[in-house]
């Protein structure tokens, strides 16, 4: 166990018995998890940003034709209800 102190810009220093537990290098990304009044971390085991902008890789259209397509979706759904 260790002890750190929150900085002006509030960063903590992992201490090195902890980093060693979890395995961190620098780079790694850490999960914060609040339960109560207690704040638990863990390494993240992929990249959270590529992981969620991985969701898009099957998408065949862009952007301009989702929105496209969505108020298509929308005018058709209007009619449907007599809007």
């Amino acid at each position: 166990m260790g002890i750190t102190k929150i900085t002006r810009n509030y960063q903590i220093t992992l201490p090195k018995d902890i980093r060693k537990i979890i395995n961190v290098k620098e780079g790694d990304d850490i999960i914060f998890l609040v339960e109560d009044d207690k704040v638990f971390l863990t390494k993240s085991k992929e990249n959270q940003v590529m992981a969620a902008a991985g969701i898009w890789k099957n998408i065949k259209e862009n952007g301009e034709q989702y929105q496209k397509r969505i108020r298509g979706q929308w005018k058709k759904r209007q009619k449907e209800l007599n809007w």
